[in-house]
């Protein structure tokens, strides 16, 4: 599966995807893919990295080329509250988004 529709489909379904990032293994719930730059982009809540849970929890951006082996976890997730898809960031720029 395309990386851009595996990411889509953890989106629409509120499932968490695992990665490797900057060589790092992480395990995220995706909120929101958007365009800046000319680029995509993923906005996520890092729920482990190499295994470990985050010492606080927090929306990252995530630069769409930089996620490899991206794979479909069973795991489910809630969108955090601190997600705000109106944002001024993804203005004009939104590709989708979870529903709040």
């Amino acid at each position: 599966m395309q990386q851009n529709q595996l990411i889509l489909e953890a989106i629409a379904l509120q499932k968490c995807i695992k990665a490797t990032y900057n060589r790092t293994t992480i395990k995220l719930a995706p909120h929101i893919m958007y365009k800046r730059h000319d680029a995509l982009f993923v906005d996520a809540v890092t729920l482990e990295r190499e295994g470990q849970a985050p010492r606080e929890i927090k929306l990252g951006s995530f630069k769409l080329d930089g996620l490899r082996d991206l794979e479909l976890v069973g795991h489910t997730f809630k969108p955090a509250s601190l997600f705000n898809p109106a944002d001024p960031k993804y203005e004009g720029g939104t590709v989708f988004a979870v529903e709040v």
